[in-house]
This record gives C-alpha cells, structure tokens and sequence, in this order.
C-alpha cells in the first residue's frame, strides 16, 4: 500500500469530531479546535489543499459545528487541550 493509499484509510477510521473553535499557530497556520480536545490544522495551500474559508473570520465562523475527523484519537493521544482532559475525569 503506497503511503497516500495508508493516510487515506487511516482518516477513513479516524472517528468524527466536531469544530468548537479556530486559533493561529506560532506561524500564523490556523489550528482547528475539535470537541475532543486535539487541535488539526486546515491549511489553505493551492493546489494541494484549497480551503479558502480559513482565510476569512466569516469563514471559519461558518464552519464551527462542521467535523473533521481525527487522527489523534484514532492513535488514543491525550487532548492537546489541558481544560477538556480535565473536563472528562
């Protein structure tokens, strides 16, 4: 199985998460944040990735409550978000 043909199956079964919230990394790159705590970045980088509504507030704003799948979970890594590890003891 060639590595593009792996990354895709195992986003196949990483499990849903919904989008709570957007912040910027060190480099400006915006993070989502998703209910489970994991952060998952959502590039815009034509012709690769084309995710043009990362570029505006109204757009990010639009897609909290949308899922990304996440695979961190999927790997069972704890929240990269100290308040929600909390939250779920």
């Amino acid at each position: 199985m060639s590595a593009a043909a792996a990354s895709r199956s195992a986003s196949e079964d990483a499990p849903a998460r919904v989008i709570t919230g957007f912040r910027q990394d060190d480099e400006g790159q915006w993070v989502a944040r998703l209910a489970c705590g994991h952060g998952q970045h959502v590039r815009h980088l034509p012709p690769w990735q084309i995710r043009t509504w990362t570029q505006s507030a109204a757009g990010r704003d639009a897609m909290i409550g949308s899922v990304l799948t996440c695979r961190k979970c999927l790997r069972g890594e704890p929240p990269d978000t100290p308040d929600v590890a909390a939250r779920a003891d």
